[in-house]
């Protein structure tokens, strides 16, 4: 059996933590030692992991860690039941929404989280 797990890199961890529990209603599994927590959503697991700004994910590239709002091909889809109200959350907690499209599969609501990770809520 394989499970897939994602990882999100955050400046902040306690902010992190709030955002997803609160906005996006993971629910916290456990803290992984200082710097990541694990939080589970459904029969998925985020773990989130607090890196400095600035810092090198990969040590053969001169790329570093930026939280401004940035895009990357692979990113989380959140199914849920009401793409509005689960903005609005999103909202309140300090993530963005960007926009997005309906028609008759449904809807869809572009969104980041406040550090710039990119993310989908779309109508289940």
């Amino acid at each position: 059996m394989i499970k897939i797990s994602v990882s999100i890199d955050v400046p902040n961890l306690k902010e992190a933590e709030a955002f997803y529990t609160e906005a996006l209603g993971c629910k916290k599994v456990r803290d992984q030692g200082s710097n990541m927590v694990v939080l589970s959503v459904e029969n998925s697991d985020i773990y989130l992991q607090e890196k400095e700004p600035r810092t090198k994910p990969l040590v053969s590239s001169s790329v570093v860690r930026s939280y401004e709002r940035h895009w990357t091909p692979i990113h989380l889809d959140f199914l849920c039941d009401n793409v509005d109200e689960l903005v609005t959350r999103i909202l309140e907690l300090g993530g963005s929404h960007e926009g997005g499209e309906s028609g008759d599969w449904g809807s869809i609501a572009y969104c980041a989280d406040p550090f710039g990770n990119g993310f989908c809520i779309i109508n289940e």
